[in-house]
């Protein structure tokens, strides 16, 4: 096992943690400065001898400061857990590096007992998260390893080398255009386009237009002649999303090209040409549309050359962990921080949890709790209010399809300003009143109200202690974030007084 790192000039320090540690069958190393701490990575990294498993440092040390160090072994070492110890004194600083990525930190005098098994915690993420970014480094451009999924891969590697049209079935936000990217990557077009259009979300009128082009003067605004996506995808592939919703006249001439490959610009007299694949995708039962006379019989048959059905996440638990981990990557980079890592006491939740928005829920959960998540290891409780209700059996407002997109926003124990989908200026451009809420139908009370429920549904007799806690925790995070870790400025705009923010903290364990 690598050894744990412990950086202190004080040598008491080092000695009483070496101690406790080896009793605990972990080995450690010590170092008295940052220079030394550094010089040894070096090693390590050049002559592959072991590195780290955690490293424990102090704040304050001659020769560099412990969160120096922490930065430049971030930029080298993202996944190494990093324990910062902290005087009280030096708690303004802690909190303004967290964003830095530490793992945890520990306060001075700390307990003895309690240090170990921080330590302990620490050790045990940093294996887990060897063994997943193992697994992470390989990541095809889809993961799943559950049968079902497993079958959708065996269809992409059958399809490979053809071209002909295939229709994707399977609810919103389950990845229908990855599975026709993918479809389109491992085709003999993959060097040609791959052009996505959501027949859904065009008007009627327009979306003749963006399908097959126009001539120039074909209507009003026609000042040129456009290619549309028929023409733009040549050689290639063309994705038409949500098929079942095309209109009844757009389907004709959509059966017109995919029998004899021709198509006319809107205005046009001279036939184009179409050297295109075409994958189609639908959430909607395409039989029963046919039933119903909104879509064409002999344009289903058409497009049901090869139908290839994606599974809801709901029927595939267990690649829910794989997905976690790579969306809270994903959005990490995306926001330019560092990734966190999550339990597997929250993973467990995740993967029992319904997702009625899919993967794409999952997703908008995993920026949420990149943004909200109050440290760097997400545990359960940091969950969204709905996945925690329904974990509880507590009844919970279900998002339908798509809307599920905006489930982190409501989930939010907190209003944060810029977060909230659904905050916006006034009219006339002026900022709305704090009082009048940030968010809407989806505000912070209603997820407050959920939070409530699950924990008087689980039987609990200390509701107000717990939310007010967690409130309180949030609030004061939320400010020091936004002073970087200056207290008073930040009691200054919460309206609480210095030592009002210093009692809090200290009761609340706020570290």
């Amino acid at each position: 096992m690598k050894p744990i790192w412990i950086v202190d000039d004080d040598q008491s320090i080092r000695f009483v943690l070496e101690k406790a540690l080896l009793r605990e069958d972990l080995p450690t190393r010590s170092f008295t400065n940052a220079r030394e701490v550094l010089a040894a990575l070096e090693l390590a990294d050049d002559d592959e001898q072991q590195g780290p498993q955690v490293l424990v440092s102090d704040i304050r040390m001659p020769g560099g400061s412990g969160l120096d160090l922490l930065d430049k072994i971030k930029a080298k070492h993202p996944g190494l857990p990093v324990i910062i110890m902290t005087a009280f004194s030096d708690l303004d600083s802690a909190v303004s590096a967290f964003q830095g990525g530490a793992f945890e930190y520990l306060p001075k005098p700390f307990d003895l007992p309690r240090a170990v098994e921080l330590i302990r915690r620490a050790v045990d993420e940093s294996q887990r998260e060897e063994v997943a970014e193992e697994r992470m480094v390989a990541a095809p451009e889809m993961l799943g390893q559950a049968p079902a999924m497993q079958d959708v891969f065996r269809a992409i590697g059958r399809l490979s080398q053809s071209n002909v049209t295939v229709l994707i079935t399977g609810e919103s936000g389950s990845g229908k255009e990855l599975v026709a990217r993918a479809l389109h990557k491992h085709s003999p077009r993959a060097n040609g386009p791959f052009v996505a259009i959501n027949t859904a979300a065009i008007p009627k009128d327009l979306l003749e237009s963006e399908l097959f082009g126009h001539e120039r003067g074909a209507f009003t605004g026609a000042q040129t002649m456009r290619r549309g996506r028929f023409e733009q995808a040549e050689g290639g592939t063309l994705f038409l999303d949500e098929i079942g919703d095309m209109p009844f006249d757009l389907q004709t001439r959509l059966l017109r090209v995919l029998s004899d490959g021709h198509f006319y610009r809107v205005g046009g007299h001279n036939s184009v040409k179409a050297n295109v694949r075409v994958i189609a995708a639908t959430h909607q039962d395409l039989e029963q549309r046919v039933k119903l006379g909104g879509f064409r019989e002999d344009l289903f048959h058409r497009l049901n050359v090869i139908r290839l059905r994606l599974p809801a996440l709901r029927e595939r638990g267990e690649d829910v962990p794989a997905l976690t981990r790579h969306f809270l990557q994903v959005s990490a980079r995306q926001l330019g921080v560092e990734p966190k890592r999550i339990s597997d006491a929250a993973l467990a939740k995740l993967a029992s949890f319904s997702f009625p928005g899919n993967v794409r829920q999952l997703e908008n959960i995993c920026h949420w709790l990149t943004v909200m998540a109050p440290a760097q290891l997400i545990e359960a409780k940091d969950l969204p209010p709905e996945v925690m209700a329904a974990a509880a059996g507590a009844p919970v407002q279900a998002a339908e399809g798509t809307a599920a997109t905006a489930v982190p926003a409501q989930a939010a124990p907190l209003p944060s300003p810029g977060l909230e989908r659904e905050a916006a200026p006034a009219a006339g451009g002026a900022a709305p009143e704090a009082t009048e809420g940030l968010v809407g139908a989806s505000s912070w009370e209603s997820g407050l109200e959920i939070e409530a429920q699950a924990l008087l549904a689980a039987g609990r007799t200390d509701v107000w202690d717990v939310l007010s806690r967690r409130f309180e925790s949030r609030l004061i995070l939320t400010a020091l974030a936004n002073t970087r870790g200056r207290r008073i400025e930040a009691a200054q705009k919460l309206g609480i007084g210095r030592n009002t923010i210093t009692r809090k903290i200290q009761e609340l364990g706020i570290e």
